[in-house]
């Protein structure tokens, strides 16, 4: 007797087991059905209230009409473009007329801040690039080639100009002189291991003159950056995807042209390692380097701690250092 009843158990209890998974599938039509009620709550927007937000976000931008509608906001029924139309001044009106001191006073100051730290951005930018020309100085001195450089910092980077009188190009010529390959070699060691792009700008010097071996200025200009270019690639292995090469003819000179003896300087090659940095921060490394400048003492007589400062001085350098009294033949030629 006992022998049947133990079997009915275990048949009872493999029916049971059986059954169990309608409960684990009853909990996930409960959870299902929770989902589709909660989308389709989420579903049913409210007209009046998104009207509400509709017309309030289109007055606070200062349009009557809304993207929001379908509605374009490029251009108004005059088809003029009205994408402007939210100044400032705008938006500002829209304050509670208590209030618009406490937010002019936030947007001022949050300006300033913001521009404190874009120029503290810019004086550390000038500072890596006056390392950089801190060697470029150095091993110039060693060559005894200091004098045919002269450099500064501008929004652009680094420049470095070729200023040599008649030894880093001859009058209407595009190639370098074996000192200004001295120069050019001198510079390509401390160049090579940057990571910035290099420009290359050719310059002539501003007599009217024709050029005897190219149509114009404009050619022979860009001829010579030509050349510094091919010298930084070809031989010093500079990776060409950093180099490009431009012409300006006589439109840039780096001293007035009335000035004696500009025609010396203004006939020049500028090396520029170009600034990666943001523009706004770029805008302001002029700025710093001036700065930087005073810091020094260059607006004064130079001391040991503006001695490796590039700057633009009154002095006009020549290869040898000394000025000649009497100009060679070709002098003023570009």
């Amino acid at each position: 007797m006992s022998r049947k009843t133990g079997q009915k158990r275990a048949v009872e209890e493999e029916h049971e087991n059986h059954e169990r998974w309608l409960v684990s599938y009853a909990d996930m039509i409960t959870v299902l059905m929770a989902l589709f009620i909660v989308l389709y709550a989420m579903s049913q927007v409210d007209e009046t209230k998104y009207q509400q937000l509709r017309e309030g976000l289109a007055v606070g931008f200062g349009h009557e009409k809304s993207i929001l509608n379908g509605e374009t906001p490029v251009s108004s029924a005059k088809g003029a473009s009205n994408t402007a139309e939210t100044t400032y001044q705008q938006l500002l009106a829209q304050v509670p007329e208590d209030s618009i001191e406490v937010v002019e006073q936030i947007v001022n100051e949050s300006e300033r801040l913001r521009r404190d730290r874009q120029y503290g951005d810019a004086a550390v930018e000038v500072e890596r690039l006056l390392e950089v020309w801190r060697k470029i100085d150095r091993a110039l001195r060693q060559q005894g080639l200091r004098e045919d450089v002269r450099a500064t910092i501008d929004e652009r980077g680094l420049v470095v100009s070729l200023v040599s009188e008649h030894i880093v190009f001859e009058p209407d010529i595009a190639t370098l002189t074996d000192r200004g390959r001295r120069v050019v070699d001198t510079l390509a060691p401390v160049l090579a291991v940057l990571t910035e792009p290099i420009e290359v700008d050719g310059h002539t010097n501003q007599e009217k003159v024709d050029p005897a071996y190219f149509p114009t200025d404009w050619e022979l200009s860009l001829a010579r950056a030509a050349h510094v270019l091919r010298r930084l690639e070809e031989v010093h292995r500079v990776p060409a995807h950093r180099l490009r090469a431009t012409g300006f003819g006589h439109t840039k000179p780096l001293i007035d042209p009335a000035r004696a003896g500009s025609q010396k300087i203004n006939k020049r090659v500028d090396i520029i390692v170009l600034s990666q940095v943001p523009a706004e921060t770029r805008a302001l490394m002029t700025e710093a380097y001036e700065d930087v400048r005073r810091e020094a003492g260059l607006d004064e007589p130079p001391t040991a701690s503006s001695a490796n400062v590039p700057g633009t001085d009154d002095e006009l350098p020549t290869a040898s250092g000394e000025h000649r009294p009497d100009r060679p033949h070709g002098e003023d030629q570009p």
